[in-house]
């Protein structure tokens, strides 16, 4: 008994060191465990930085709220941004102030996509707008928005809007001073800015100088109506295969402003859609025309696509005087809460204050400059300055034409899938 009672003992310390020693071995393994992922925490911040970023991102979106799909009218002035969307290359972009402001206020319920996001026009860098259209679905505070977004904007109802947030008052309050809401409307789920657009409305913005306006406007006129206009825009031969557009009207007026007896004059251009800098490229014809270096019937040899299928290498208009001034609708009234409506009259009220203030500077810069000499076409060492010579668009350089480009195009993937 006496044997078995000693085996016993000793299987019993065997046991009792065999856990010692799996414990220490356990409880290195978790040290080292867990000082290797604290210290990949504290060199790459890893998985924990990444995951941040996500959530930082999400902060303006909230989805547990009632959603509305609307349209919002957009008012910018274009001359610090990098055009409207903020798919371009370059920060800052109106596009991009936009769902800024919108994560701050917490009106997202989703990302761009999920938020069935569209806006009716793209304008480039430095192009203002008094009526650009966005529309997405936005947190709402009326239970039943939801489900009534079937109805149109036209057969929209009072209390559909009352009770709703304030949107053009919460976005203005969020957004930079060159940027403004003018007005919202709820519209059906099926709707797009852009595709849904019926008419478009620009104006270009000029001083008359010595320009033949009858000339100019003559010139116009032969824009309206659907025609072939790949010679007055840049091509996309790439994303753009149809280059038929319908202009609905063409003017020319004056506007009620004078500097030093020079009258300031817009373009008003209408229609259904246009080309990538298309208004820039027929404005710029117009002032050839207008400084008589080309006849009213170049405007008919660059629609003729069969007669001139390549565009005669020219500089389009600059993009500040350029303005989208409307986006009409079938259907939709804008709608804005009358104290949103007058803090945005007394914000533009200001701005017009301000840059006349600045305009008065420039006057007293300008009448504090020393006086030219009577021959104000003289340079300094007596030299007669030179005008710059006008080459006519048919004697100069043209860009390849469409079916070139294509051809191109196809030339490039053929000789890629051969590689691949």
């Amino acid at each position: 008994m006496s044997e078995d009672k000693q085996d016993l003992i000793s299987q019993i310390k065997s046991l009792q060191n065999r856990v010692k020693i799996e414990e220490k071995l356990d409880g290195s393994v978790r040290d080292s465990t867990n000082s290797s992922v604290e210290g990949r925490k504290i060199e790459t911040g890893g998985h924990h930085r990444r995951k941040k970023k996500v959530v930082e991102r999400m902060k303006g979106t909230v989805n547990h709220h009632f959603k509305r799909y609307v349209a919002l009218k957009v008012m910018y002035f274009g001359q610090r941004f990098y055009g409207f969307a903020s798919e371009a290359q370059m920060e800052p972009t109106i596009e991009s102030e936009i769902f800024t402001a919108l994560e701050k206020t917490r009106l997202l319920v989703a990302d761009k996509k999920e938020s069935q996001y569209s806006r009716c026009g793209r304008t480039d860098k430095g192009v203002s707008s008094v009526g650009q259209v966005i529309s997405l679905y936005l947190r709402s505070n009326l239970k039943e928005s939801s489900t009534n977004n079937h109805s149109s904007g036209e057969s929209v109802q009072g209390e559909q809007i009352e009770g709703e947030i304030d949107y053009v008052r919460v976005l203005n309050r969020a957004l930079p001073k060159d940027i403004r809401i003018i007005g919202w409307c709820p519209v059906p789920i099926d709707f797009s800015a852009r595709f849904s657009c019926l008419l478009r409305e620009y104006k270009y913005f000029f001083w008359r100088e010595n320009l033949n306006l009858l000339a100019m406007e003559s010139a116009g006129k032969k824009f309206v109506g659907e025609h072939d206009f790949r010679n007055f825009c840049k091509m996309d031969a790439v994303n753009v295969h149809n280059y038929k557009r319908c202009v609905t009207s063409f003017e020319v007026s004056p506007c009620d402003m004078r500097f030093e007896g020079n009258q300031l004059c817009a373009f008003k251009i209408q229609g259904s859609a246009f080309l990538w800098h298309q208004v820039r490229c027929m404005v710029a014809v117009l002032f050839m025309i207008g400084q008589d270096h080309e006849s009213v019937d170049v405007i008919d040899a660059l629609l003729d696509t069969e007669r001139t299928p390549r565009k005669p290498q020219y500089t389009m208009a600059l993009e500040i005087p350029l303005v989208l001034r409307s986006c009409e609708f079938e259907g939709l009234k804008f709608t804005c809460s009358s104290g949103a409506g007058q803090a945005l009259r007394v914000h533009l009220q200001n701005e017009c204050q301000m840059y006349q203030l600045q305009a008065a500077i420039f006057h007293e810069a300008l009448l504090s400059c020393l006086p030219l000499a009577k021959d104000q076409s003289l340079l300094k060492n007596g030299t007669v300055k030179k005008k710059v010579s006008h080459i006519p668009l048919f004697s100069r350089p043209t860009e390849p034409s469409y079916e070139e480009r294509r051809a191109k195009l196809d030339l490039k993937r053929e000789v890629e899938g051969h590689i691949g």
